[in-house]
């Protein structure tokens, strides 16, 4: 499960392009807490955590406490803005969440045992449809990542999320039926020689 982090916040009052001109100056990067059937609130955090919490992966996965002013507020980042051109964090979107709620989170997809894959100790490839798969999940146990166990699994496998065992209470936010995470291909030599020896095979089919 992916710990709950807690950062400080300041709330602030004023609002528009000036005034998070202003904040961003002062280190700061405006945000809004909205959701839970309550007002928006604006506030304001460090741009140093946030740059830092975000470029560290999972940014939008891990709930967060929120410590506005003493005022600690359970959320989850729900989006954020960069700058086109530097990459920095111009502002953020927070969601408040209860110990009840079920959210829609990207988790990450690990993949263990690849050295127990006759299919890529025979030099095939493994395509990696998915890196993330978008789940609905407690707020009080998001996963921090999904395995796949590659024991086994030879050229020309599929690997289906139905296939892979995910935490109790953890369902797949697919419109997918059953959602391919990935598939172990033959390496390029070995086609070549399939693609070359089709028309020998057919020719001499045609022949019987």
């Amino acid at each position: 499960m992916a710990d709950a982090i807690e950062l400080k916040a300041q709330a602030r009052a004023r609002v528009g392009k000036g005034a998070a001109r202003e904040l961003r100056r002062e280190g700061l990067v405006p945000a809004v807490i909205y959701g839970d059937k309550k007002a928006p609130e604006t506030i304001a955090v460090s741009f140093n955590e946030i740059n830092r919490r975000i470029y560290a992966g999972g940014f939008l996965s891990h709930v967060i406490t929120l410590d506005v002013d003493g005022k600690k507020h359970r959320v989850i980042p729900k989006d954020y803005q960069l700058d086109v051109v530097k990459d920095y964090p111009l502002h953020v979107d927070f969601l408040r969440v209860g110990a009840s709620s079920r959210l829609n989170v990207q988790v990450h997809v690990s993949f263990v045992n690849e050295d127990k894959a006759p299919g890529l100790k025979r030099g095939g490839t493994l395509n990696i449809v998915h890196h993330t798969v978008e789940l609905t999940v407690p707020a009080n146990a998001i996963p921090e990542e999904i395995v796949v166990d590659l024991d086994g699994k030879d050229i020309g496998d599929t690997i289906h999320i139905s296939s892979v065992k995910l935490p109790k209470g953890v369902e797949v936010h697919s419109h997918e039926e059953d959602l391919t995470i990935a598939t172990i291909v033959a390496p390029s030599a070995l086609r070549a020689e399939e693609a070359e020896a089709a028309p020998v095979e057919a020719e001499a089919e045609a022949k019987e």
